[in-house]
């Protein structure tokens, strides 16, 4: 199947994540064309890069779908794709179908782990009841098992199989 990725972000330093309690830190998110996406590590430049052996995370996934929604039915006005902080922001797939699952996007190779839950931050980083809102819809984390380059762009998204649940 054709997928479009619509945004790629990343960003040194975490604003929330691991936060609780702390308040909200400023680390830049930047968008790019293109990532580098290293098997078993993350993506280079980004702050979940080598965070922990295996980790679940090593990238994220974001629904277009869900952007506009969250756009449109929560925030009623601006909103920029990056407040919600996940690396890869695409079109053509309801990303909860790829829990669990093995899949190829770009002739790069992925485990789907978990849904990217959405924290009471997204209260703070998008508007009041984003939060609530988002809940079964918070994108995709996932491992990477090939790595190579990522870019903007239509690309080819294919499943392989199934994955055994990730803790």
């Amino acid at each position: 199947m054709k997928v479009t990725l619509k945004h790629i972000f990343i960003s040194p330093g975490h604003n929330y994540y691991g936060r609780h309690g702390k308040g909200a830190l400023d680390f830049p998110i930047t968008e790019v064309e293109s990532i580098d996406c290293v098997a078993g590590s993350g993506i280079q430049g980004d702050r979940f890069f080598d965070y922990k052996p295996d980790y679940k995370g090593q990238i994220s996934l974001f629904d277009w779908a869900v952007y506009e929604r969250v756009r449109d039915e929560v925030v009623k006005g601006e909103l920029h794709p990056r407040a919600f902080r996940r690396n890869v922001v695409m079109e053509g797939i309801d990303l909860n179908e790829l829990i669990d699952k093995r899949f190829t996007l770009g002739g790069l190779e992925f485990t789907g782990s978990c849904e990217c839950a959405p924290c009471y931050w997204m209260n703070q980083a998008c508007a009041p009841g984003t939060h609530e809102f988002l809940k079964g819809f918070g994108g995709l984390r996932a491992k990477i098992v090939k790595g190579g380059q990522l870019s903007l762009g239509e690309l080819d998204l294919e499943v392989i199989g199934e994955q055994k649940p990730v803790k």
